[in-house]
């Protein structure tokens, strides 16, 4: 099989498509015949050593997969089932190959009304915003919730499981972005290069962050005493935290981890037509390095994909 590898850090140009042996399942595990990779922006600061968390290369990228299963260790899945999911975040799940390994619990049947390329685009975005809104932020009807990062790859999922939710949703976006988001289903859309989103809004009971900076530490001027916090990106800045406790409000990070009640979550929403993923662009799986070059350029319109 062919696998992306580097074996150093650095720019999109160090990843590698070469031959590996396929990996061999475990007994609860499943092998993937992948046909789509979900790329996201964690994976472009691994690959440029700015993140050390998969230590040093070589190594191989990736977790969001879609893929068919060629074979079973378990009673779970068939030879031949669609299944996607983000197998074993944090460690390392080497989904940037033709063939994975991966815990039949980590993957769900890919529903009948998303392609692959739409189903490798959902699981660590579809994932951290659930678990964000449902699992931390316990989000219920009426609730006002404020999304830093409407268009991004977490945002636009997050707006739809919001609105899902029965909550009223305010997204921050560039002004390039507007009608993309209120595609999704956003209440209103603040552009953030002409207000500042501190003066236009206010009681929130639910703030989720995906942009971090002086963005999440000004969303405590937007709360409603009481109100929450929940940071994909500053989930370690102790700093920020105890400012949060010192106001009274409710500081939360998101550390995603598959779990299979959350994704099977996000298969219910897709199957009542609640929930969609808006993929940008694919490469097929030999341009990798021209898929991380525009990972790298940011102000992306949802996800990025490998076909494979």
């Amino acid at each position: 099989m062919r696998v992306i590898t580097q074996h150093t850090l650095g720019g999109p140009e160090v990843l590698t498509v070469v031959e590996a042996p396929e990996p061999r399942p475990l007994p609860t595990e499943v092998l993937v015949r992948v046909r789509a990779i979900g790329l996201n922006p964690l994976e472009a600061r691994l690959r440029a050593g700015e993140f050390p968390l998969l230590g040093r290369p070589p190594f191989i990228l990736g977790w969001d997969m879609s893929g068919v299963v060629q074979q079973a260790q378990t009673g779970r899945f068939e030879p031949g089932d669609e299944v996607f999911g983000m197998p074993l975040f944090p460690r390392v799940a080497s989904a940037y190959a033709e063939v994975v390994s991966a815990p039949a619990l980590h993957l769900a049947r890919k529903p009948a009304s998303l392609s692959h390329v739409e189903a490798a685009a959902l699981p660590v975005v579809g994932l951290t915003a659930w678990q964000g809104l449902v699992d931390l932020g316990g989000v219920s009807e009426g609730d006002r919730v404020l999304i830093h990062g409407g268009g991004g790859g977490v945002g636009h999922v997050a707006i739809q499981i919001a609105k899902a939710l029965g909550a009223y949703v305010i997204a921050t976006a560039g002004g390039s972005k507007r009608t993309f988001v209120e595609g999704f289903g956003a209440d209103e859309v603040i552009d953030y290069t002409e207000a500042d989103f501190t003066e236009a809004t206010r009681d929130i009971d639910l703030v989720l962050d995906t942009i971090g900076g002086d963005t999440a530490e000004r969303s405590l001027r937007v709360l409603r005493p009481g109100g929450r916090l929940v940071t994909a990106v500053a989930e370690d800045d102790p700093e920020l935290a105890a400012a949060y406790e010192a106001a009274g409000m409710r500081f939360s990070g998101i550390a995603v981890d598959p779990d299979p009640v959350a994704l099977r979550g996000l298969v219910q929403l897709v199957e009542q037509g609640r929930l969609r993923v808006h993929v940008q662009e694919t490469f097929p799986f030999e341009r990798v390095a021209d898929a991380h070059r525009l990972l790298d350029g940011g102000h992306l319109r949802g996800k990025i994909v490998l076909t494979v």
